[in-house]
C-alpha cells in the first residue's frame, strides 16, 4: 500500500479513472481534480447517484452500474471513510487494477482486501499531489497545462 512505484505506473499506464463522490460543484475538490485529470488527458467517469452527468461525462450512481465495457484503470474515491468499504467490493468485483482512497479518507480492512485481490491501493493520497509529485506526462497532446486547481484541492482540503 502507498508504494510510490506502484502508484507512478498506476498513473503513467491508466486511460480511464472513475471518481467516486464526483462533485458538480466547480469548487468542490473532486469537481476540480477531476477536471485536472481530463486536462491531462484521462477519461474521468464521474460517480455520483444524484447526477446524470458531470463535466461533459455520463455520470453513475455506483461502479457497479459503469457498463463493463468501459474498462476502469483506477478508482479515485471522495467518500468517507465509513464508505469505502463497499466501493472497495465493486472494485474487487470489476477487477479495477489500481485504488485510490484521497486525503483522509481511510480504511484499513478494505484496503487489505484490496491488495489480497491483486489490486493495488493508496490509501489517504491525493491522486493530483502524486499526478505531480511523480511528474506522469499528460496522456494526449491536447491535455495538460497549468490548468486552474486552486490551493484548496492541492492540499486536499
Amino acid at each position: 500500500m502507498n508504494e510510490p512505484d506502484r502508484i507512478r505506473e498506476a498513473l503513467e499506464g491508466a486511460t480511464t479513472i472513475a471518481v467516486v463522490g464526483c462533485s458538480p460543484n466547480p469548487l468542490r475538490p473532486s469537481n476540480e481534480i477531476a477536471r485536472y485529470l481530463q486536462r491531462q488527458g484521462y477519461r474521468v467517469v464521474p460517480v455520483n447517484p444524484g447526477h446524470r452527468e458531470i463535466l461533459g461525462e455520463t455520470c453513475y450512481p455506483s461502479l457497479s452500474r459503469i457498463p463493463p465495457e468501459i474498462a476502469i484503470d483506477i478508482v479515485d474515491v471522495f467518500r468517507r471513510s465509513e464508505h469505502v468499504a463497499g466501493i472497495a467490493d465493486e472494485a474487487i468485483a470489476r477487477k479495477v487494477p489500481f485504488f485510490m482512497m484521497q486525503l483522509g479518507v481511510e480504511d484499513p480492512a478494505a484496503a487489505r482486501r484490496l491488495e489480497a485481490a491483486g489490486i493495488g491501493v493508496a490509501m489517504d493520497r491525493c491522486i493530483l499531489i502524486e499526478h505531480r509529485g511523480h511528474r506522469v506526462a499528460a496522456k494526449s497532446r491536447n491535455a495538460g497545462g497549468p490548468g486552474g486547481v486552486s490551493s484548496m484541492s492541492r492540499q486536499g482540503t
